[in-house]
């Protein structure tokens, strides 16, 4: 197969799509790879260590698209790549259509083939290609919050662990998947006063056996989030459902009782967002303010942290594109239940539901695209 790794072009994004082990494994099962000039320079890999591995560097990013059958990326196309998706290309990459009414008529009308990493779901129900960009983007929301905590970025001046003889910030996590945990584990171990909420009590007790002392679990339902953001010093919100819209959890008229100062990370910002008031910001602008609180809703968290994140990434997701590179998408998700289940957008046919429902369009029974094959 022709597989191609565009540049990424979305504000702030340095990760790509492919590291040069990544390219080399491709090559060892006889795949042809080209990769855009300078795609891997904002995760510190050179041109050069893509060619050693057996890539052709093109210099532009019409090149890539005009050459490949599979799109390896990282970040949903932008407007400016729709024209170049041809019908019947492979894109795999994130995708999160449910947030994105645009992207999903562009994809619609370019009758791409469309398998988004967020939506590859594992008999268990565990998302394995959105795993390692959760765990990044978790254990940076911490970190991003106690830095807007800082009263010169308008945050309420608290540090996040205090000091001896001074309390330390209260956080607020919604969630106790893969972000709640590690921004629960990473804000605890710079002596915050945790809380968890999540509406699975199995989960809750797991955190309870494993956390520190100053993380406390708390069933998630309105009651209670009104009660303890009165109180929050930093809000964390980690809500997902798979290929969905998050709901919202905190509405715009809770604002008003949170203390001036108060930040939210809504870490679920890419599905939606689970607080009413957030919307996307990017890495060169990422916050906003309304009522005196607060807002870092960047989309694109783990792009701060390219290096780490797209080792993390291309090690999820490698195995899978191999798959699919050795066996055509169609066999690959015949086979292989988890991938199927990435498939969102086929030939201008929505076949997941959480983005025919989010946008009111016919769902297709993703059997139906598979060539009538008997699906395992």
């Amino acid at each position: 197969m022709i597989i191609g790794v565009p540049k990424e072009i979305k504000n702030n994004e340095n990760r790509v799509g492919l590291t040069p082990a990544g390219v080399a494994e491709l090559r060892k099962h006889g795949h042809e790879l080209y990769v855009q000039a300078t795609a891997g320079l904002g995760s510190g890999f050179q041109d050069a260590e893509y060619e050693q591995a057996g890539a052709t560097v093109l210099p532009t990013i019409e090149d890539v698209y005009a050459k490949a059958e599979m799109i390896v990326k990282v970040k949903e196309p932008i407007a400016s790549e729709y024209p170049l998706i041809k019908e019947g290309q492979l894109l795999f990459t994130y995708f999160h259509f449910a947030s994105g009414e645009e992207l999903t008529h562009a994809m619609i009308e370019r009758k791409a083939i469309c398998l988004a990493y967020e939506t590859v779901e594992l008999p268990s129900r565990a998302l394995p290609l959105l795993i390692p960009m959760s765990e990044v983007a978790g254990r940076m929301a911490p970190q991003e919050g106690a830095k807007y905590l800082e009263k010169p970025l308008k945050g309420r001046g608290i540090l996040l662990g205090g000091v001896p003889g001074v309390k330390p910030a209260e956080v607020l996590v919604l969630g106790a998947g893969i972000v709640g945990t590690q921004a629960a584990k990473i804000a605890a171990g710079l002596g915050a006063q945790v809380t968890v909420m999540d509406i699975n009590l199995n989960r809750l007790r797991e955190l309870d056996d494993f956390m520190p002392k100053n993380v406390v679990t708390q069933y998630s339902n309105e009651y209670n989030i009104r009660a303890a953001i009165k109180t929050a010093d930093l809000i964390i919100g980690a809500v997902l459902i798979p290929g969905a819209k998050a709901p919202h959890l905190i509405t715009r008229d809770m604002l008003k009782t949170m203390k001036a100062g108060t930040v939210l990370v809504d870490v679920a910002v890419d599905q939606g967002g689970c607080i009413e008031t957030c919307k996307p910001t990017t890495h060169e602008d990422p916050t906003f303010i309304i009522d005196d609180i607060v807002h870092y809703c960047v989309a694109n968290m783990p792009g701060a942290v390219p290096y780490t994140s797209t080792l993390a990434l291309t090690n999820a997701t490698l195995p899978y594109a191999v798959k699919l590179a050795n066996l055509g998408w169609q066999k690959a998700c015949q086979q292989d239940a988890a991938l199927r289940l990435g498939l969102n957008v086929v030939s201008g046919e929505v076949v997941y539901q959480g983005v025919a429902e989010a946008w009111n369009l016919p769902l297709v029974d993703v059997s139906t695209v598979l060539e009538g094959a008997e699906v395992n």
